[in-house]
C-alpha cells in the first residue's frame, strides 16, 4: 500500500485526489497539507484531518502537489529533506523555478507534467508527427479555454502543445487563451490550409481525468531512481 501525501488538499484537485485515493486499495492518504491559515486546516478530509505542517511529508511514500508555484517550491524543500518522490501537477512556473525543479530531480524522482490527463499526453505524442507532415503549407494555432479563476494564461498544457509543434517544425505557434465560466479545460490545435482545416481537440469533462492520471503517476514513481520524468514516461511504464 502506498502512503500518499496530497499537497494542496483544500483545492478542487486536492479534494478529488483524496476522494479517489480513498476508493483505491493501493493507497492510504497519510497527509493532507494546506498552507497555514487556510479555512480547511483541522477539518476532516477523507480519513484524516488537514494539516499545515509540511514536516508531515516524512510520513508518506509519495506526494502529489497541486498548489501554486511558490508553495510547490517550498514543499519541494521538504521532499528533498525526506527524500520523497513527487508527482507535480502545479503549473505557472517561471524558467528559474523550473530550473530548481530540475535540480531537485537529481536527488528525488519527480513526475512533472503540465497536464496529467492520459488523453492530453496522447495528444502530445500525435502532434509532432502531424505538424511535420503538414509543414509550412498550413497555418497552425492553439486555442485553450479554462475557468475564470485559473491564474496562468496561457495554460501550461497549451505552452507544451506549442513547444511540441515548435520542436517539430521550428515555427513559433500563437496561443489564444480564454478564461470564462467554469470550463474545466479545452485545448484545440488548428491546422488551416487553403482548401481544408484540421482541428485536433481535447476536452476535459471532469477534473477526475487529472486526478486519475496523478494517482497513476504516483503508483509508477514510488520506487523510481532520481530523475525528471513526464506522463509520457508513466504511460510507457
Amino acid at each position: 500500500m502506498i502512503k500518499l501525501g496530497v499537497l494542496g488538499a483544500g483545492g478542487r484537485m486536492g479534494r478529488r485526489i483524496i476522494e479517489l485515493a480513498g476508493e483505491d486499495k493501493d493507497f492510504k492518504v497519510m497527509l493532507a497539507l494546506e498552507r497555514p491559515g487556510h479555512p480547511v486546516i483541522g477539518k476532516e478530509m477523507g480519513a484524516i484531518k488537514v494539516s499545515s505542517s509540511a514536516d508531515g511529508i516524512f510520513l508518506v511514500d509519495v506526494a502529489i502537489d497541486f498548489t501554486l508555484p511558490e508553495a510547490a517550491l517550498e514543499n519541494l524543500n521538504y521532499l528533498l529533506k525526506y527524500k520523497k518522490p513527487l508527482v507535480l501537477g502545479t503549473t505557472g512556473f517561471k524558467d528559474d523555478e523550473i530550473a530548481k525543479i530540475k535540480e531537485a530531480a537529481k536527488s528525488i524522482p519527480v513526475v512533472f507534467s503540465p497536464n496529467m490527463s492520459i488523453g492530453v499526453n496522447l495528444l502530445f505524442g500525435l502532434l509532432a508527427d502531424v505538424a511535420k507532415k503538414l509543414g509550412t503549407a498550413y497555418d497552425m494555432e492553439i486555442v485553450e479555454a479554462h475557468h475564470k479563476a485559473k491564474k496562468d494564461a496561457p495554460s501550461g498544457t497549451a505552452k507544451k502543445l506549442g513547444q511540441v509543434i515548435s520542436d517539430a517544425t521550428g515555427r513559433n505557434i500563437a496561443i489564444h487563451a480564454i478564461r470564462a465560466g467554469d470550463i474545466i479545460g479545452d485545448h484545440t490545435v488548428l491546422f488551416a490550409g487553403n482548401q481544408e482545416r484540421i482541428e485536433i481537440k481535447h476536452q476535459a469533462h471532469s477534473r477526475d481525468v487529472f486526478a486519475i492520471g496523478a494517482l497513476r503517476a504516483a503508483k509508477w514513481v514510488e520506487n523510481k531512481t532520481p530523475g525528471l520524468y513526464t506522463m509520457q514516461d508513466v504511460m510507457k511504464g
